[in-house]
């Protein structure tokens, strides 16, 4: 199946944040650690511009560590300023506040706007709440939680403007539309439980077989994809008159992996990151500004 996911008020989000960034001077861009690259919106590096920016990944307590390390050495190849973002971790706020505003220059006639942009139920709430230092924000585990922009006080000289999370109108690449149909990024009604759940039990094969072992109590070495997801099926009581029902099946792989039951585990690394099409390479939404270099 082909997954394609852009709510209507995700257009006018689009129009809302064009908008915003010219009020603005700097932007947090909030992507997912497990899959920086498949998270990121290439629309974004067009919409910013030259805006000071910091890519923070998030939920990095959820990531595989020595991938994410190889994550902020390709960022640092590439002149991009990035960090990681554990939950809940006091430092590392610390460290994100003072490294979005060092670049600002002090304003006499209004406080200095901060925007944080990412793509649906990639943490941004929970962040905010954190920055914010008391639960302002609304937050979810299904994506699109927020739906309208917020403007939050974060001393007498910064405000942190919210905005709802967007993702791009077509998921050409296919294999990072999975990626994010199984973090959660994308609504489960928009695509079927068992394709995703069979992709994640094949990647987890590959990448991951021991985590398989300890969660499910199974040995994938030498069993199909298929036959993996059938097993677990068993394993879990996915259970009808007819067999397995795989869409429960998928559900509960899709769901173990959200809430980190399988360990840490990063669903790509710097060398999945495809090459950019002939179209993309001319495209100025594809485009990594040079004006994000640190």
């Amino acid at each position: 199946m082909t997954i394609g996911w852009y709510p209507g008020h995700m257009h006018k989000a689009r129009k809302d944040i064009t908008l915003a960034l010219q009020q603005v001077d700097a932007v947090l861009e909030i992507v997912d650690a497990r899959l920086p690259h498949a998270s990121e919106n290439p629309l974004l590096n067009q919409l910013i511009g030259s805006k000071p920016r910091i890519r923070v990944l998030n939920k990095a307590d959820l990531a595989d560590p020595a991938v994410s390390a190889r994550w902020l050495s390709y960022y640092r190849e590439q002149g991009i300023p990035a960090m990681l973002f554990e939950k809940e971790d006091s430092t590392a706020l610390k460290s994100l506040l003072r490294r979005s505003t060092s670049s600002l220059e002090h304003k006499a006639s209004r406080a200095n706007r901060l925007m944080i942009v990412g793509i649906p139920n990639v943490g941004k709430s929970t962040l905010i709440n954190l920055l914010a230092g008391r639960k302002i924000a609304k937050v979810g585990d299904e994506p699109a939680v927020t739906k309208a922009r917020q403007e939050i006080p974060l001393g007498e000289d910064l405000v942190l403007l919210d905005t709802p999370g967007i993702l791009w109108p077509k998921l050409e690449d296919q294999e990072a539309a999975y990626r994010l149909a199984a973090s959660g990024a994308i609504r489960n009604t928009a695509f079927e439980l068992g394709d995703v759940g069979l992709f994640t039990v094949q990647f987890l094969q590959e990448r991951y077989p021991q985590a398989v072992r300890e969660r499910y109590q199974l040995n994938p070495d030498g069993m199909t994809p298929l036959a993996l997801l059938e097993a677990i099926g068993k394993k879990r009581g996915c259970l009808t008159k007819a067999g397995i029902d795989f869409t429960k099946a998928g559900e509960v792989v899709v769901n173990d992996l959200r809430m980190g039951k399988l360990g840490r585990v990063s669903l790509e690394t710097p060398d999945d990151i495809p090459p950019a099409t002939p179209a993309e390479s001319n495209d100025p939404a594809f485009a990594t500004q040079s004006s994000d270099a640190s």
